[in-house]
């Protein structure tokens, strides 16, 4: 630790985002770097180097992770930016991170909310010093194609390429294997490239990591769909293992009244198309879902909720209401939610500051559920009638939402997002395997396995243990690398 005493000598920072009247007025990344070396340096120095880091513990407790699912090593790297040695810091971050320019961009940070100065005052700013250690890397040219000395012989499919699917195809480069990356998509990215907009995440950075991979020797094949227009078998033919990693795309659907209307769209759908209009004609060709001059109503509170107010304000939408039907968290950490635990409290994530910058309040309502939708002549929807609820307790103990008497009222909608989650893998992929599914809906595998049901085929990310973080797809993909890599060769040389 190179200074014992920095986390008393200075405070938090952050480098300050462009003003949200500002950046809605486009789809560009808003956050900004600081302005010297030294700014980062003193946010660096203030990490403790803990005796026991729980910053990169990656623990799930009560369905959240508590620090980094990858175990990055953030006291090394955090000591090495504040001695300004900045390659060196780079290596360690690369070390048990395969894509830090999209995880310290789009992940909530777990390691923050376990980092052991957050129990007496602001933690480390771990997120914004991860981001700007890849990006000098980038800048300084520290990052160049390596590819592998020796080949093994062997062969890997790679079906999808989301975070896991690159992930692994990375890992298994590295080990000298030959890899081929299939997507169904027209680009190489999965969610990075279509499922997160780009002002969360620029797209030019998706497509540089997949040149430079491409560099080092990875194969990738896009407008391909394994299972419909590529048979399985043909791959299980070909290659000698392969590895499902096609994410957990079945949405959640609202099943109330009048769901059939015209203009009510799942949340990925309206978000695919508008990254996609948007790379391929800047919103000019007519294909993105729009909500200019609209009244947008998104059906969900989490991250992709998120995404659609922040993307539906750069349309210019009349008006944007975010429904949950959960209560509103908390200010503070609550007595059943202690550190080192994920904290379960109240944020305004970017979509939200943008909102009340815009029209002076918070878009979200809270314990508040859609009871029908309500549709025009054309049969368009046009409205939808709410509900408040409360959480209840039935006999198992299992907490549902019951009906508020009283508060039923109508609200003014002409689109309709709904981002309720997923449910599971498309069927698609397992059933062209034939692999076999658990009770969630997604690839079945044994308790810390990556092999399926099916000999010589593999899965990981979202597929395997269903909607995630992008940083728990990158550790899902390093750790079916693993095994892939020990069931082509016997042993294996690559970390999990």
């Amino acid at each position: 630790m190179a200074n014992p005493t920095a986390f008393l000598e200075y405070a938090r920072e952050l480098p300050p985002d462009k003003s949200p009247l500002e950046r809605i007025r486009n789809w560009s990344e808003f956050h900004t770097r600081f302005a010297s070396e030294n700014d980062l340096q003193r946010q660096a120095a203030r990490c403790m180097d803990c005796g026991t880091p729980f910053c990169h513990s990656g623990v799930v407790y009560d369905g959240a992770v508590s620090g980094c699912p990858l175990n990055n090593l953030i006291p090394e790297w955090n000591d090495l930016v504040y001695r300004g040695l900045w390659p060196e810091a780079l290596k360690r971050l690369q070390m048990t991170n395969n894509f830090p320019e999209f995880t310290s961009r789009v992940c909530p940070a777990p390691c923050e909310g376990a980092c052991t100065l957050g129990t007496v005052g602001p933690m480390v700013a771990i997120k914004t010093i991860e981001s700007t250690l890849i990006d000098r890397g980038w800048d300084k040219g520290w990052i160049e194609p390596c590819p592998p000395l020796l080949r093994t012989g062997k062969k890997v499919a790679v079906v999808g390429s989301g975070p896991a699917g690159l992930a692994c195809a990375d890992q298994l480069n590295k080990a000298g294997h030959e890899v081929v990356v299939y997507e169904r998509s027209d680009r190489i990215g999965g969610l990075l490239m279509y499922g997160i907009p780009n002002m969360k995440l620029d797209k030019s950075l998706v497509q540089r990591r997949v040149d430079l991979m491409e560099a080092e020797g990875v194969r990738f094949l896009a407008n391909v769909e394994v299972g419909k227009n590529l048979p399985a078998d043909d791959l299980r033919a070909r290659f000698d293992a392969v590895i499902l990693a096609g994410g957990a795309s079945k949405p959640r659907d609202l099943h109330i009244a009048d769901r059939g209307l015209e203009g009510i769209h799942f949340a990925m759908e309206y978000l695919t198309r508008n990254t996609k209009s948007l790379l391929d004609s800047k919103l000019e060709n007519g294909n993105p879902i729009l909500a200019t001059g609209k009244d947008v109503v998104v059906i969900g509170g989490g991250d992709t909720g998120t995404d659609c107010v922040g993307s539906v304000l750069r349309h210019g939408c009349r008006s944007v209401t975010q429904l949950e039907i959960l209560p509103r968290p908390p200010e503070g950490r609550g007595l059943d939610n202690p550190w080192p635990r994920w904290p379960r409290i109240f944020r305004a994530d970017y979509g939200h500051e943008e909102a009340i910058a815009l029209t002076g309040k918070d878009p979200r309502l809270f314990q508040v559920t859609a009871k029908r939708f309500i549709g025009n002549a054309e049969e368009r929807v046009s409205e939808i009638l709410l509900v408040d609820v409360e959480p209840a307790k039935d006999q198992q103990g299992r907490t549902s939402f019951r009906e508020k008497p009283g508060t039923e009222r109508v609200v003014s909608a002409q689109l309709v997002l709904i981002a309720m989650g997923f449910t599971g893998c498309e069927d698609t992929l397992p059933a062209a395997f034939g692999v076999d599914l658990d009770v969630r809906g997604n690839v079945k595998t044994d308790q810390g396995r990556f092999a399926t049901s099916t000999p010589g085929v593999f899965t990981a990310g979202d597929m395997r243990r269903g909607q995630s973080l992008v940083v728990w797809a990158i550790h899902e993909g390093r750790g079916v690398a693993k095994e892939v890599d020990q069931y082509l060769m016997g042993e294996t040389p690559l970390p999990g």
